[in-house]
């Protein structure tokens, strides 16, 4: 009977109930009509017990890292960098765009930030450079899926706390993937740069301007190197690594460029806030979710599924691919994380494959999930960004999200692409 809350929970979001709503009255109706109304405080007990954690209050530092850095004009520089270096290409500001995401990405891991920020800076740039507002929308969302692949990544720092495994070793394998993100991105607008003649963004800088603007943007382009450094010397926690690109964040904002005021702050702290307060209050929804996830024994239940399908890894991978990015239009990367990973994760590591695999493989598909119809959090961000209907850049994206898709099978079907590196550092055995 318990089992009954899974369709319930389905039928609430296509109603269009909001998801944290959805993740507590799903399994509320279930154990109702289950008879465990004991249970049902044991439910919403669950919700403080899943934020009140030390691990996770990384995620409102690196939000709020990532809001002082955007109002102290660091997104600027960091866009003035990636044109310097990129903007005399073919289709310049799209490739810019898509730079710009990827250096982005090392200061706030997230994708909604990356997508407000940049978008609203770059859109109308394009725009009025002759590109179709649509495209120009289609290239933000979709590059935005690196913010949380590249580390940071709020997203692996849930699936660390989740599933107890190394954040650093998860950062660190999110490196490579993020890349191949970006890159891929890059060459499919090169090929659509030469077939439409998208414009050339700029003059070829020389290589003193290159360096002026590089220079300009160290400080910036630091932050993802003492996050990344600090954990990986053991100078201090993840944790402790946000709160320390925090104060990095003010000391370079109000001392070195000056471009923080003190006025600024309550608007910084409160958007900060609100942002954390959703992405914390649906970690802590989808934990209580989990609760009745396992009293309904429904991983047992799914595990004997999957592997009556087949027993070949290669096989299962490409169909939970295929699952994830079904669930990835309908349900935030975060709640989805917390739902699946530990019911699918302790089933592929059964079949022999790394727990880091599992863990980029998850999260990237995930992630893409941000940018596709008709849930995706990132549509909906690009759209209210750009004036564009969310169909019109569903239109606009599908070739960016088909790289994306190539991306995915390409970490899956190939370990070395992510484990290469946390391997090399001594992070996974």
């Amino acid at each position: 009977m318990l089992l009954w809350f899974l369709p319930i929970f389905l039928i609430l979001l296509l109603i269009g109930l909001p998801v944290f709503f959805a993740l507590l009255a799903a399994p509320g109706i279930a154990l109702w009509l289950n008879g465990q109304e004991r249970d049902i405080t044991l439910l919403y007990r669950n919700v403080y017990n899943g934020i009140d954690s030390f691990p996770l209050m990384a995620i409102p530092f690196f939000m709020l890292a990532g809001e002082l850095m955007n109002r102290g004009g660091i997104t600027e520089r960091l866009v003035e960098f990636a044109q310097a270096m990129m903007g005399h290409l073919r289709g310049g500001l799209a490739h810019v765009n898509i730079l710009s995401s990827m250096l982005f990405a090392g200061l706030s891991g997230s994708a909604v930030a990356d997508t407000s920020a940049l978008g609203s800076m770059l859109v109308p740039a394009m725009v009025k450079q002759g590109y179709s507002r649509r495209f120009a929308a289609a290239v933000t969302a979709a590059s935005s899926v690196i913010g949380p692949i590249i580390p940071p990544s709020g997203i692996m720092i849930i699936y660390a706390y989740v599933m107890g495994e190394s954040v650093a070793a998860l950062f660190l394998a999110g490196i490579v993937p993020g890349i191949l993100v970006g890159v891929g991105l890059m060459l499919v607008v090169k090929f659509m740069a030469n077939i439409k003649d998208f414009p050339v963004a700029s003059r070829r800088y020389t290589w003193p301007e290159r360096g002026e603007a590089s220079l300009k943007a160290f400080f910036p382009l630091l932050t993802p190197l003492i996050i990344l450094g600090g954990i990986l010397l053991g100078v201090f926690t993840p944790t402790e690594a946000a709160a320390v690109a925090v104060g990095y964040a003010v000391f370079i904002g109000f001392f070195i460029m000056r471009t923080l005021r003190v006025s600024d702050m309550p608007e910084v702290l409160s958007r900060a806030a609100m942002t954390s307060a959703v992405v914390l209050l649906l970690v802590g929804a989808a934990l209580a979710f989990k609760t009745v996830v396992s009293l309904s024994h429904a991983p047992e239940y799914l595990a004997g599924l999957i592997l009556s399908v087949s027993e070949n890894p290669l096989i299962l991978l490409f169909l939970i691919n295929v699952l994830l990015f079904i669930v990835g239009m309908f349900l935030d990367a975060g709640p989805a994380i917390i739902i699946l990973g530990p019911i699918l994760g302790p089933i592929f590591v059964d079949l022999g494959i790394h727990p880091v695999h599992f863990a980029i493989i998850m999260s990237v598909n995930l992630t893409v999930g941000l940018a596709t119809p008709p849930m995706g959090l990132v549509l909906f961000v690009a759209s209210s960004v750009s004036g564009e209907p969310i169909e019109a850049i569903t239109r606009a994206i599908l070739p960016l999200l088909l790289v994306e898709i190539v991306v995915i099978f390409l970490i899956t079907f190939i370990p070395a692409i992510s484990m290469t590196i946390p391997t090399l550092t001594g992070f996974v055995s």
